[in-house]
């Protein structure tokens, strides 16, 4: 059966903004070339710091036209979710309360299930009017923020995120590949100009060139990767156990606009450090496991919570100690090596 007109991308972003998006753009299938030269040359040079994701198959990643066939256009969407710096949690206590690791905004929640339901939206729209659909998101099928600045959702800020006007960069990034027509929307301008908040807020000078961040001295990175945390890292670190918002805490366009102002204490933004270190792997697993996790090994989440735990417990915690101590002396080399510097870091913090 021949295919319906094409619904118009006024119609396409009005199913979006309803379905939760707060942006809606459209482009071709052309392939990203500057996206998988950038990608590559980044490679080279040791950037990706062992990441696979969107680094694992470039020439895949930036071709469009190959998630579908005959596919003609991108429908690039973002979704919000709550921006800002994170409050304790209501009545904690930093002196009394037991020590807390600190969740990055995008990993509080799985912001991603609703993406695919808002962006399922779009193309159920697209499909009714006979036209063929794939969603995608958090996919390294995909380089998302290649797609959505050149769909005219934003810009690249200089910490390599995509920044939408009013609501910064705290959004998840997703497309419904489709077989249907519908041109290119109009590009975003460059908003950061000679602002370098984010360069200057880096804990770690991960930012090192306008959009390159230098995955081996990023914490979002880091919090990820296996192997040993590297010990010049682990101060900076601080209280965090997953992901890192500071370049987008500072940035001036995220904090304009309802979403990226907003300062929503979650409970998913804090998790006990002390509590987590004595939980079994199926618990861990349960309670975190759609978060990335090097091989599905909880021994890494165990790994960071050490870091944390010696970053941030009272010299004076006797559970803090006791569990430093406890992990310093098992038989799993790696969780003992970070232990002992926890142990090392406390003594520190206490003037020892």
């Amino acid at each position: 059966m021949a295919a319906m007109a094409c619904p118009t991308v006024e119609e396409l972003r009005d199913v979006g903004l309803r379905a939760g998006l707060v942006a809606l753009g459209v482009t071709d299938v052309a392939p990203f070339t500057e996206a998988r030269q950038a990608i590559e040359e980044r490679g080279a040079a040791g950037l990706s710091g062992g990441m696979q994701f969107t680094y694992r198959n470039p020439a895949r990643s930036t071709e469009p036209a190959r998630l579908l066939a005959g596919a003609r256009s991108l429908v690039v969407g973002a979704l919000p979710y709550a921006g800002g710096p994170i409050e304790p949690l209501n009545g904690y206590d930093a002196e009394s309360a037991p020590p807390q690791g600190r969740v990055a905004r995008y990993a509080t929640d799985d912001h991603y299930a609703t993406l695919r339901q808002a962006l399922g939206t779009v193309a159920d729209l697209l499909r009714e009017h006979g036209h063929r659909t794939r969603v995608v998101a958090d996919d390294n099928a995909l380089v998302d923020r290649a797609a959505a600045q050149r769909a005219g959702l934003g810009w690249f800020g200089r910490n390599a995120n995509i920044l939408i006007p009013g609501h910064g960069s705290w959004v998840v990034l997703g497309s419904v590949v489709t077989d249907a027509d519908l041109g290119t929307s109009e590009a975003v301008p460059d908003g950061c100009g000679a602002c370098r908040r984010c360069v200057d807020g880096c804990p770690t000078g991960a930012i090192v060139g306008p959009g390159v961040v230098d995955a081996r001295r990023c914490l979002a990175w880091l919090v990820q990767a296996d192997g040993t945390f590297p010990v010049e890292y682990r101060q900076a670190l601080g209280d965090r156990l997953y992901g890192c918002d500071d370049c987008q805490e500072v940035c001036p366009p995220s904090h304009r606009g309802p979403e990226g102002s907003a300062v929503v204490a979650s409970t998913g933004a804090w998790v006990g450090l002390i509590e987590l270190l004595g939980a079994t792997d199926e618990e861990l697993l349960a309670r975190h496991g759609r978060w990335y996790i090097p091989r599905r090994d909880p021994r890494y989440l165990r790994r960071n919570a050490l870091i944390a735990l010696g970053n941030v417990a009272d010299p004076a915690d006797r559970d803090a100690a006791a569990t430093l101590a406890h992990y310093a002396a098992g038989d799993d080399d790696l969780l003992a090596e970070h232990a002992r510097w926890g142990l090392q870091r406390v003594a520190e913090r206490a003037g020892v």
